[in-house]
This record gives structure tokens, sequence and C-alpha cells, in this order.
């Protein structure tokens, strides 16, 4: 059994050795990593793709450009990642937040500190923690790591966390295990996802699991 201060490093590790490098996150450009993490709520990535292949076609891929359309009118382009109507709004929200921080200068922007910077994008409307956190990491290279329903299942089922902790406490977990590094977190996260789609389904699938041999691994 894996000493359990060790076991978040084995976790990685073997799922690195089975998977390899994730690549994440999609994007040419942080901006539109940024676009990505709002147009990614409740849809996969395929859907994503196609709505930021609208934005870059009507020349929209740009903080001032989405700021100054109306969500009326921004709504049709994102149609394929649904909500539309929702996430119209949300992602104006983002952009008038970043033309308002900083011009819509995205380098300058990550320039700031971590913990002001989460603080206020929680503070934008339609910004969640995992939202947020997913900003910082991806865009900002800020060393945050990003919970989502992946982790939680994976961490559960191998008895890491209890079923009942929130966000907070699970991200509290990670990062009090890890060293502090932004493309561990990157890679992990990723790794996590994939493990988490391909095995830890919500009707697991232990037989071939890379982690199976820690079906009995614990962590306090």
């Amino acid at each position: 059994m894996p000493q359990p201060s060790n076991v978040l490093l084995q976790f990685y590790q073997t799922l690195l050795d089975r998977y390899g490098p994730q690549h994440w996150w999609p994007g040419e450009t942080p901006f539109e990593v940024m676009v990505g993490a709002v147009l990614t709520q409740n849809t996969n990535w395929h859907n994503v793709e196609k709505a930021i292949a609208n934005l870059k076609a009507a020349h929209l891929l740009d903080p001032h450009a989405l700021d100054q359309i109306p969500p009326a009118r921004l709504a049709p382009y994102i149609r394929p990642a649904g909500y539309f109507n929702i996430k119209a709004r949300r992602l104006k929200n983002l952009v008038r937040w970043l033309c308002r921080q900083c011009d819509g200068d995205i380098a300058a922007l990550a320039r700031r500190p971590l913990a002001s910077l989460r603080e206020d994008l929680l503070a934008i409307n339609g910004i969640g923690r995992e939202t947020a956190d997913s900003l910082l990491l991806y865009a900002l290279n800020k060393p945050t790591f990003v919970v989502d329903a992946y982790t939680y299942r994976v961490l559960v089922r191998h008895h890491c966390i209890d079923a009942d902790s929130d966000y907070e406490q699970v991200k509290d977990f990670c990062q009090s295990r890890l060293t502090e590094d932004v493309a561990l977190y990157n890679e992990f996260h990723a790794l996590l996802v994939r493990v988490g789609k391909e095995q830890c389904k919500p009707r697991a699938q232990c037989t071939g699991c890379p982690l199976q041999s820690f079906a009995h691994s614990t962590e306090t």
C-alpha cells in the first residue's frame, strides 16, 4: 500500500505513465483559453470548438470586440456550446471585467497576485470556483488546482476525501500534498479528467484502470 503522504504523486505518475502528457488546455492564446473555460460549462469540448470557430470567423475572439457586441448578437455565434443565452451573458461579464481591469491586456492581468485575482473572478456573475481556477491555471499560469466532478469521484472512490467534502476542501487537500507548480497542477488535472472519462465513470470500470492497484489506499 502506498504511503499516505505520497499517494497523490503516485496517482499522478501512474496516470502519466499510462496516458502520457495531455497537452491541456487547448487554445491558441490565453484569451481563447478564457473564452473556452466559460463556454465549456455543461457541455463537451467538441461543441466549444465549434463555438470558438464561429467567433474566430466573425473576428470576435478579442476582448474589446466581445465587450462591444450585445449579448443578443453574441448568442447565435456560441449556440453550439449550449445554454447560449446564459453563456453570452457570462462571457460578456468576464470580458467587461477584463477590459475594465487591464484594458484587455492578459499579460498585465497575470502579474497580479493569485489571491486577489481569484477573489475578483469569483465576484463575476456566472464565474464559479471551477471556472475561476481554470482561468487562473490555464490562461494566467497561476498555481491553483482545478477541482471538477472527475477529481472528486476519483478521490472519493480511493478514500482520499470524504464524500461530503466541498470544493475548497478538495482543492486544499490536493494543494497541501503537491508541490506548488503550474505544470504539475495542469497535467494532473488533465490526467484525472482522462481516467474519469475512460474508467472512473458514474458506474466504475475498475478492471484495466491504471489506478486499480490503489483501490484500497487511503489518505488522511
